[in-house]
């Protein structure tokens, strides 16, 4: 099986031996490290492959298994999170595939020498058959509720498990924190997205830009993202435009005039020199008729301070900040009186306390199974989500099995993928930041508050409750 044209390299990592083996031909296609859609069944931890392999050498690559990705913890200081990442997810699935290419890749590692054939063949003609149950994007969701549940054969939903939670950890959590910056901002700032030099990578750009449209900001600067996702990418200016054109063509003031000579009444960044200085001549202008200006923008400094001082110069301007703001600091700034109206959020934004889910198995051919051990204990059986609302308001959440019977209450998990084919057509930017608006207005101001929030009482049921101490004794 193994490829003749391979090169071999032996590594000594402490006391044991790793040794790894290169197809050339997949390594020369792959040697520039993006990814693209013929990829997604190798991006993968290794484990999933070594197990799937035991299990179709075990014989029970096909029996049906179920398996939820959940969080056990909310991150701390955060009182609940919006449910993102379905649309990428659901893609992935229904593209799952191993080519001819990557499965002689695989043998090359020699990784897979006791490997019983048939799990080449069942990689070489498997896809994704499974159903998928997922709460929509957009929606609010607490530790231990299923966000996504992959009710598929057990090799499908073993190898899978990465890619799913690479996804919805990320754009979970830059939504979460979207959502909690529209939140204190108010709805009539202006918040644009501009964190893409900051990003883990360029992928993780892509999905943080959607992800933060999603959950609440109104564009983004990256370029790419905006088109792919039908918006109107947005931004300003940066220093080094200033500081080259006041160097070749002789002030600051020369520079605004040259960058509006082709961006007419575009934001002008004024804090590269004097802050205060630039808003008196920009004020001149503008109170001469001799310019329109649409925006100002603060990069540094005293921004409670300066936004006011602007704004006294320049009171029908519009005044943006930015400079590593998050939720914490635009709140810091409103009780302090900052007279701003917009806000640049970037590397805070698209960083931070990372959303932990996990993806377990809780059913393998219909036998509930759940995990015992401290601090990493599972809760048996396929499982719905019952919302109860009082006056537009979460009252509770209820974490049950599928089959209980439930009035007035919402059930969260929806089925989007059903024998491999997905039911419905993604959702519209538009339709998903409504939901997290209205996800974030259902919930009690408790949980909203940045100080100490109080998540949203999740209640275990009765049947839940009997199955669990079943599952314990067996």
């Amino acid at each position: 099986m193994v490829n003749n044209t391979i090169t071999e390299e032996t590594f000594l990592v402490g006391a044991s031996q790793m040794t790894t083996f290169l197809d050339i031909d997949y390594e020369r296609k792959n040697s520039e490290l993006n990814l693209s859609c013929e990829d997604y069944s190798l991006l993968t931890d290794l484990y999933q492959l070594t197990m799937t392999a035991c299990y179709v050498g075990e014989a029970i690559e096909q029996k049906q298994a179920s398996f939820e990705l959940f969080v056990r913890h909310l991150p701390d200081g955060f009182g609940y999170l919006i449910a993102m990442g379905l649309a990428q997810a659901l893609e992935y699935l229904t593209k799952f595939r191993f080519n001819d290419m990557q499965i002689a890749a695989l043998q090359s590692t020699g990784i897979f020498t006791h490997a019983n054939e048939r799990f080449w063949q069942l990689l070489r003609e498997g896809c994704f058959t499974g159903d998928v149950l997922a709460v929509p994007e957009g929606t609010a969701v607490f530790a231990n509720e299923p966000m996504l549940r992959i009710e598929a054969p057990l090799w499908q939903a073993q190898i899978v498990e990465t890619y799913l939670l690479n996804t919805l950890n990320y754009q979970t959590l830059i939504a979460t924190k979207a959502a909690r910056i529209r939140d204190i901002a108010g709805e009539k700032a202006t918040l644009l997205e501009f964190g893409t030099r900051r990003a883990f990578s360029p992928q993780a750009s892509l999905w943080a830009a959607r992800a933060a449209l999603a959950g609440g900001l109104d564009a983004t600067s990256n370029v790419l993202a905006a088109l792919q996702l039908g918006q109107k990418p947005s931004g300003t200016m940066a220093h080094a435009l200033v500081m080259a054109l006041s160097a070749l063509e002789g002030s600051e003031e020369q520079a605004f005039t040259a960058f509006h000579q082709y961006f007419p009444g575009a934001p002008l960044l004024i804090d590269t020199y004097d802050t205060v200085a630039a808003a008196e001549k920009l004020a001149e202008k503008v109170n001469a008729g001799q310019m329109e200006l649409s925006g100002v923008r603060l990069d540094s400094g005293d921004l409670v301070n300066l936004s006011k001082q602007v704004r006294s110069l320049l009171p029908n301007i519009s005044i943006f900040a930015s400079g590593d703001l998050d939720e914490w600091e635009i709140s810091r700034l409103k009780k302090e009186g900052a007279e701003i109206d917009s806000y640049g959020l970037g590397t805070k934004l698209v960083t931070g306390s990372p959303v932990n889910g996990v993806y377990k198995l809780v059913d393998i051919d219909g036998i509930p199974v759940m995990k015992e051990s401290s601090g990493k204990f599972t809760y048996p059986g396929k499982k719905q989500i019952f919302r109860s609302f009082i006056d537009g308001k979460i009252q509770h959440d209820r974490l049950g099995l599928i089959d209980e019977k439930s009035e007035n209450v919402k059930s969260l998990l929806r089925l989007v993928i059903k024998a491999g084919k997905q039911l419905q057509p993604p959702e519209t930017l538009t339709i998903i930041r409504q939901r997290t608006a209205a996800s974030v207005v259902s919930l009690p101001e408790e949980t909203r508050r940045l100080e100490n929030p109080i998540s949203v009482k999740v209640e275990i049921s009765e049947s839940l409750q009997k199955l669990t101490e079943n599952t314990k004794r067996k």
